[in-house]
C-alpha cells in the first residue's frame, strides 16, 4: 500500500491497469505523460519526484554528459519523448528546466497543472495547443503560458526537435 491505498485503488483512481502500474514500477514499459501525470496527482507529488534519486545534488553546474535523461512513451501520437534535466530534482528548486527531445509525429498528451512555463525551440518545429488554440513554433522562437490551461505539443516538423523549456514549480 502507498500512502494507505491499494494499487488497484492508485490504478483505478489514475485511470490504468494494475498491470501498466506494475511494468512501469519495474521499467517494463514507458508510461506517457498524461498517465504519469495523473499517478503523480494522484499520489500527492509531482512526475519530477516520482523519478528523483535519493538524495539531492546541490551542484551548480550539471555537466552535459552526466545529466539524467527521462523518457517516456506516447503510443497515440508517435515515439516517445526524451527530457533532459538542466536542473536536478529537489524539493527546494522553485524551478524546473529541461531540454525536451521531440521525433518527428512524437508529442504530449494534453494535462493541466499549477505555474507557469517558457520554452524555446532550439531546432525543429513544434505545434503546441494551449486551451483549444493551436500555436506553431520553430527554432528561435519560444513562448509562454499558464500552465492551469489545458496544453500539448507535438513535433509537425520532419526533423527531431528539441526545446529548451523552464517551469515553475517543477512538475516532471
Amino acid at each position: 500500500m502507498v500512502l494507505g491505498i491499494t494499487l488497484k485503488e492508485l490504478a483505478e483512481r489514475a485511470k490504468c491497469s494494475e498491470s501498466m502500474l506494475s511494468k512501469i514500477e519495474n521499467d517494463k514499459a514507458m508510461p506517457s505523460f498524461g498517465t504519469l501525470h495523473r499517478v503523480a496527482k494522484v499520489l500527492g507529488t509531482n512526475i519530477s519526484e516520482l523519478y528523483s534519486a535519493p538524495s539531492a545534488d546541490d551542484r551548480i553546474v550539471s555537466k552535459a554528459s552526466e545529466r539524467p535523461v527521462l523518457m517516456t512513451d506516447n503510443l497515440r501520437t508517435g515515439k516517445g519523448i526524451q527530457m533532459e534535466r538542466l536542473i536536478p530534482y529537489s524539493r527546494e528548486h522553485l524551478l524546473q528546466g529541461n531540454i525536451h527531445r521531440i521525433a518527428p509525429g512524437g508529442g504530449s498528451e494534453a494535462i493541466v497543472h499549477a505555474g507557469e512555463e517558457i520554452g524555446y525551440v532550439l531546432e525543429g518545429e513544434i505545434e503546441l495547443v494551449i486551451d483549444g488554440r493551436r500555436h506553431r513554433a520553430k527554432a528561435g522562437d519560444s513562448f509562454h503560458f499558464r500552465s492551469e490551461l489545458p496544453h500539448s505539443y507535438k513535433n509537425v516538423g520532419s526533423k527531431p526537435a528539441r526545446v529548451l523549456w523552464v517551469s515553475t514549480p517543477p512538475t516532471f
